[in-house]
């Protein structure tokens, strides 16, 4: 597979919120809105054709039905660290449909492997047909 293309977002394209982040911290949680939303909008971002129509196709639960990126960074204290942890999070969503991977081409079992395969069947058969009742000869 080829390396991932590296594709540069625009941080003009991002729209930034803060909210509070969820879960313990105690005081801290309470009263600092530290966690990070970032909302991307792939249809009316600067992003090659090809790779928003990728985008699109993704079956990821951060994208809307219509075409809006949306990642939550709440995993550190400070905001900086959120944002930029979220932007890190939205690079690597767009580097991973960045490259086109390699077609497969289709291939045939080999005879050594479906023999292999079909000895292991016959086996396990055997060993499942040990397991009936035991039949009386008397």
């Amino acid at each position: 597979m080829q390396a991932p293309a590296h594709i540069e977002l625009l941080e003009s394209e991002m729209e930034f919120s803060a909210i509070r982040s969820q879960g313990p911290g105690g005081q801290n949680v309470n009263k600092v809105s530290s966690a990070v939303h970032l909302r991307f909008d792939i249809p009316a971002s600067s992003l090659p054709e090809h790779i928003k129509e990728r985008l699109m196709a993704l079956r990821d639960h951060r994208i809307t039905g219509e075409g809006v990126v949306v990642i939550k960074a709440q995993a550190s204290r400070s905001q900086e660290a959120n944002r930029a942890d979220a932007i890190a999070r939205l690079q690597g969503l767009v580097n991973s449909v960045a490259s086109v991977p390699k077609p497969r081409k289709a291939t045939r079992p080999t005879w050594g492997s479906q023999r292999r395969r079909l000895e292991g069947k016959a086996t396990r058969s055997d060993v499942k047909k040990l397991r009936g009742k035991v039949m009386d000869k008397g």
